[in-house]
């Protein structure tokens, strides 16, 4: 096996590790970047077919590079969306090395910096940025055994309704995912049954302007930690069918069945908590508190925005909600299928045990990690509420770059410092890029 040296080594090629790279490559720090796949793949394989961005194209992208094919208002498809990483990275001429798997980050004993090995050999690496994101381990709860005979998958396997076997189709979460995938089956003619837990609400749009827009002008965006008690309330928006406001009242009345939060699962009967009216009611309130602020802010600054009443009109509650199910024997009500849109967990057994905590979670702040060095990029509030997000992620690696940087600037004081006997020399601080380019194949 072969042996390399770069000064930073970035885990990942998506749109966290895309972004490292640009700000590494405007500082001028040598680095290289490692992906065991194609750039964004998890945008191409890890996503359903019709899927599209759940913010329009204006938002959802980095400030150096529009889409240029695609409306500023519209939703970005996925493959869409991850050309537009493999072009953004060509621009800049990311140093990305496609089909390299990292299998451990060890720190060196004796010298900076750390052992890296991959699929491809060893790196010896200063610093190591961990740009994997949040999607790594699918999870599925253990609820439903697997001799119950029920096709069983999760979300990120899903691609569309004809790869399912026939019969109903109960899906398992409505955060974004889960809504638009029930929907999807629902339009294709399935008998589709959607099981609700806590969820936040935000209209699709408002008075002419995307909630994106809404969430920037009142400064939800910034937000650096979810309420307490809303740290896993998912965010139920789509951008599917041209964007419309997720409402559970209009899903159920196009055939949906709801019912409440997925509890346990005994001889064929599946159970749910009696929470699906206090749910869908806590999401109504979350979509009616961003009207009230937006009323508010156009009010505040003069604007003169187009009326929008009818938004504030609910409708009745369906019958799932004022007679809920709390039992359902699968079988007689015809499901074969179980889609669980339950998230994911993270997976970073390959990093050194110093840099995460009990859980084997990041243990960092705003990406930089206890475990000096060591740095995460693409969590979840990593440092606000829209790191998340393709933008969001753009901004957190700024500054994640701004940390090397600094740290770089200490060390430069250290090249003048004879080493202890026996040390291994470290590679220069400022030494050039001597990786070669790999340019992504199919991306």
């Amino acid at each position: 096996m072969s042996s390399h040296q770069t000064e930073v080594l970035i885990v990942g090629a998506g749109q966290a590790g895309v972004a490292m790279s640009e700000h590494l490559t405007s500082r001028g720090v040598p680095h290289v970047v490692l992906e065991r796949d194609r750039v964004a793949e998890r945008w191409r394989s890890g996503r359903w077919d019709s899927l599209v961005a759940n913010g329009p194209a204006w938002h959802d992208r980095f400030p150096g590079m529009t889409f240029e094919d695609v409306n500023p208002d519209g939703f970005t498809p996925k493959d869409r969306v991850a050309d537009y990483f493999a072009a953004y990275a060509k621009k800049f001429d990311a140093p990305i090395h496609c089909g390299v798997e990292v299998t451990s980050v060890r720190r060196h004993e004796g010298k900076p910096g750390f052992q890296v090995e991959t699929s491809a050999g060893t790196y010896d690496a200063r610093y190591v940025v961990a740009a994997t994101g949040p999607f790594q381990r699918p999870v599925i709860p253990a609820v439903v055994p697997e001799a119950s005979g029920l096709t069983q998958l999760h979300s990120s396997s899903y691609r569309n309704p004809q790869q399912l076997p026939a019969g109903g189709i109960m899906v398992v979460g409505a955060g974004s995912s889960g809504v638009q995938i029930a929907d999807e089956l629902r339009r294709s003619g399935r008998q589709v049954t959607l099981s609700v837990g806590p969820h936040d609400r935000p209209p699709r749009q408002y008075r002419g302007k995307d909630f994106c827009w809404w969430l920037g002008v009142l400064d939800k965006w910034s937000v650096a930690t979810p309420p307490k008690g809303a740290e896993h309330v998912t965010i139920a928006v789509s951008g599917a069918n041209g964007g419309l406001t997720v409402d559970f009242r209009t899903l159920a009345a196009s055939g949906i069945k709801l019912v409440g939060r997925t509890r346990s699962y005994n001889n064929g009967i599946l159970s749910f908590a009696p929470d699906l009216a206090r749910n869908i009611a806590n999401g109504d309130a979350n979509y009616l508190s961003v009207l009230d602020e937006a009323d508010a802010y156009i009010q505040r600054n003069g604007l003169d925005f187009p009326e929008e009443p009818e938004a504030r009109i609910l409708g009745e509650d369906p019958a799932d909600v004022t007679n809920p199910t709390l039992d359902l024997d699968l079988a007689a009500a015809g499901i074969t299928t179980i889609i669980w849109a339950t998230g994911f967990a993270v997976d970073y057994s390959w990093l050194p045990a110093e840099a995460l905590d009990e859980h084997g979670r990041a243990n960092h702040q705003r990406g930089v990690s206890a475990e000096s060095g060591i740095y995460f990029l693409g969590l979840p509030w990593q440092s606000h509420r829209g790191s998340s997000f393709i933008w969001g992620v753009w901004h957190d690696a700024k500054y994640v770059a701004e940390q090397i940087t600094i740290q770089r600037s200490y060390l430069d004081h250290l090249k003048d410092v004879p080493l202890n006997p026996g040390q291994h020399t470290a590679a220069p601080l400022n030494a050039t890029r001597s990786e070669s380019v790999v340019v992504p194949q199919g991306a």
